[in-house]
């Protein structure tokens, strides 16, 4: 069982749970040092490293390796899950995976900054059109 940080999409309860079949405990949570920013021509963000930067986001706890396995199908190619350092809302800090956005794709992230507000308004359903055929994923044998 690991934490996951999650910065985008996945912050939405509902699609963490159709992602990654599980329904996890979550709880606020800070990431040094990355910001998101917006993927040109989607609706979902790139993490990116930057000194100083700080990204808010969630934190899940317990994922199981099937949560795990399923949530990296879903990343697919252009993320790379690293486990970093955030800091929880009372200054604790706890190891977490997280998916970043892979330098050999940098070139489809754009130079403002991703909006979860705007995504909640205007994007998510766009985003669950294209993107949550992923709960007839198959188990893993």
């Amino acid at each position: 069982m690991v934490n996951v940080f999650t910065y985008g999409s996945l912050m939405c309860a509902d699609i963490m749970a159709t992602v990654s079949g599980v329904n996890p405990l979550s709880e606020s949570a800070l990431l040094g040092n990355y910001r998101r920013y917006a993927v040109l021509g989607e609706d979902y963000p790139a993490l990116i490293a930057e000194a100083g930067a700080q990204t808010q986001g969630l934190l899940y706890r317990n994922i199981s390796d099937e949560a795990l396995r399923r949530l990296d199908v879903f990343e697919g190619d252009y993320y790379q899950r690293c486990e970093l350092d955030v800091a929880l809302l009372d200054g604790r800090q706890v190891r977490a995976q997280t998916y970043v956005f892979r330098a050999d794709y940098r070139h489809l992230v754009a130079d403002w900054p991703w909006s979860f507000e705007h995504f909640l308004n205007v994007g998510k359903s766009n985003f669950e059109s294209a993107y949550l055929g992923f709960q007839h994923l198959p188990s893993q044998e």
